[in-house]
């Protein structure tokens, strides 16, 4: 039986989700990014074709759904930000941290990126694209462009390798002399490139306008930002399909190849990009929301947009290779150089080309904004649920990270700013948010108690729970998470970008990137671990008997008892841990916060856990 009483507090004013379609848009919005268009259907192609999917359904079936579940639960049950949630287990509260320290140096270089289809978007609206020939200040003596037979003949007569060696396409080009304005390397940083500056204060200022009033604003906004580059994804869709030559770059897209399966890569890809702003955006939701079926609805949208996004680049991709005579595989590359280079140069040769441009890149800069709001939003939510003071100057708040995000940006619309944003992206914004999210799923299955979570969700939706849940989120998801980030560290491979290898001291900056916010983590246990009431041996006896409790799960319960007393009898020289006496009981209370009687949310004065209240507003009492 349980019972609810509702009470006033500082986290009543956190505000609330008009309506639940503004959360899913809001998430959809968040997951659906530049690297669906970009990313997906380069690891889709190089990792196997059709069969890249096996691997790529399977985790997120293992991994992707359950995470996502147990951040929306999270979130909506605490009521509470990135950092505050982690009150269910004070001594990693360190993870939250990390998470806003991934998100500011995120942002600050995901808005750069932003600017680059808005400058696009500028220069594609006149009668002909800019980058459909080589007669242009830009271009240089390799410019070549690919049209007419004499340059098929020039491609059967050497290999594509030679050609991309020799010469650049004229998009290639205008990409990097004239919108980027490169430099030759991160070495030469250079001055700042003012037209992508503009863009990048203009992206702001549009972040900001949306976001001005937290969830109350950017549930309005969604419904345009998180609709527009579907709508565009349809239309692109019909156009490519209907090109000549579409047929066989759709074929090089799905055509499985079953020996890549065999490539441990292969099944750490799909996940090598996690998101982690869900638990915020979760956090404004009513609190009887059904989290289960949005947890299933917004992860299956997404995967199903990266795979049509697919279709969409591989269908002009084909139409290219049949204009040009070269082979497909030629031009699929990832990352920027298939949004920037390859793709705007296929459209470039379609008929009404720049209406074509104009909403290709139109599309990019709305994917790329949605994701700025949740990253944003975490960030702001985060800092003003620590400083709850803070709450009414919200839109100071939010100024004043805007302001400092743009302040950071500037480095990388620089000349050597693409080098910068390559260097972030490759190593801060993979491996740290894998780590993150084992942890997040380490401390709710087995410090705060799986059990008790699902107790709580269980509560909080009025739905059981599925004992799928229970075994993903306390066995196969951390497994799986743990695989990907082992995988992930031995196949990485070093960064280079434009056929140029970082210098040792850059490759050095980009560890230091990964490791700031990865740090945060251990460095906060041992801060906690340090100004906790309590002697160290506690401490150590504390944690140690954590970890044993693991043992028990696994059938070893008899063994871990016979554990518990030798380590009891060496602290103190009694045995009284299972019954509630003596130092044992002392150790108890340490871990759980307060009296030792619960895990629950809410409470930060143990390591492992709190005093039972949720949501800071709603208390309940759990009776029988």
């Amino acid at each position: 039986m349980t019972t609810a009483t509702t009470t006033t507090t500082p986290t009543a004013k956190r505000g609330h989700w008009a309506s639940k379609t503004e959360f899913i848009l809001s998430c959809i919005g968040y997951a659906i990014g530049l690297g669906n268009v970009w990313r997906f259907p380069y690891l889709c192609y190089r990792n196997g074709g059709g069969a890249f999917l096996v691997p790529y359904l399977l985790m997120l079936v293992l991994c992707g759904i359950p995470l996502f579940f147990l951040e929306t639960c999270l979130g909506q049950f605490s009521g509470t930000g990135c950092i505050t949630v982690f009150k269910i287990v004070p001594l990693l509260k360190g993870a939250g941290i990390a998470i806003v320290v991934l998100n500011l140096i995120c942002t600050a270089y995901y808005n750069a990126i932003i600017s680059y289809p808005l400058l696009f978007l500028w220069r594609s609206l006149q009668a002909q694209l800019p980058w459909e020939s080589c007669g242009n200040a830009w271009n240089t003596p390799r410019c070549l462009e690919l049209r007419g037979d004499q340059h098929v003949e020039l491609f059967l007569n050497n290999s594509a390798m030679a050609i991309g060696d020799r010469y650049r396409t004229p998009a290639d080009e205008f990409f990097h002399n004239e919108i980027l304005h490169i430099s030759e390397g991160i070495e030469q940083m250079g001055g700042i490139v003012w037209p992508l500056l503009l863009c990048d204060v203009i992206a702001w200022i549009v972040i900001f306008g949306c976001i001005a009033k937290g969830v109350q604003s950017v549930g309005k906004v969604v419904y345009f930002t998180a609709t527009f580059p579907f709508a565009i994804l349809a239309v692109l869709l019909v156009r490519g399909v209907t090109l000549p030559g579409a047929l066989e770059g759709i074929k090089f897209y799905i055509m499985p190849q079953w020996s890549q399966l065999l490539n441990l890569r292969v099944f750490s890809s799909p996940l090598d990009r996690a998101g982690l702003g869900i638990v915020n955006m979760a956090s404004y939701n009513q609190f009887k929301n059904n989290t289960k079926l949005d947890s299933i609805i917004i992860p299956i949208v997404n995967c199903g947009t990266s795979i049509l996004a697919g279709f969409v680049v591989f269908s002009v991709l084909g139409y290219f290779s049949h204009q040009t005579g070269l082979p497909v595989a030629s031009a699929a590359t990832g990352g920027p150089g298939l949004a920037f280079i390859t793709y705007p140069e296929a459209i470039s040769m379609l008929p009404l080309s720049p209406l074509w441009a104009c909403l290709f890149f139109s599309m990019l800069f709305f994917l790329g904004v949605d994701s700025m709001f949740v990253q944003i939003e975490a960030i702001v939510s985060s800092v003003m649920d620590v400083l709850p003071r803070l709450r009414p100057m919200k839109l100071q708040v939010t100024a004043g990270t805007c302001f400092l995000l743009f302040l950071l940006s500037i480095a990388c619309v620089t000349r050597g700013g693409m080098y910068l944003v390559q260097l972030l992206d490759w190593y801060s914004a993979s491996i740290s948010v894998i780590l993150v999210c084992i942890v997040e799923v380490i401390a709710v299955g087995w410090i705060y108690g799986c059990e008790q979570f699902v107790r709580d969700v269980e509560f909080m939706i009025d739905r059981k729970v599925e004992r799928f849940w229970i075994v993903s989120w306390k066995y196969i998801t951390p497994i799986v998470l743990t695989f990907i980030f082992i995988t992930t560290i031995v196949y990485n491979t070093e960064v280079s970008y434009n056929g140029l290898s970082y210098p040792r001291w850059a490759i050095g900056v980009g560890w230091a990137s990964c490791l700031v916010s990865m740090l945060c983590i251990p460095v906060f246990a041992c801060y906690k671990l340090l100004h906790t009431k309590g002697s160290l041996t506690k401490c150590i006896a504390a944690v140690v008997m954590m970890a044993l409790a693991a043992v028990a799960d696994a059938g070893l319960a008899p063994l871990l008892l016979h554990i518990q007393r030798l380590l009891v009898d060496g602290v103190s020289g009694k045995r009284s841990f299972v019954h509630g006496t003596g130092v044992g009981s002392d150790i108890a209370s340490f871990l759980l916060g307060n009296d030792g009687s619960n895990r629950g949310l809410g409470n930060d004065d143990g390591l492992l856990g709190g005093n039972g209240s949720n949501r800071g507003s709603l208390h309940y009492v759990r009776v029988g």
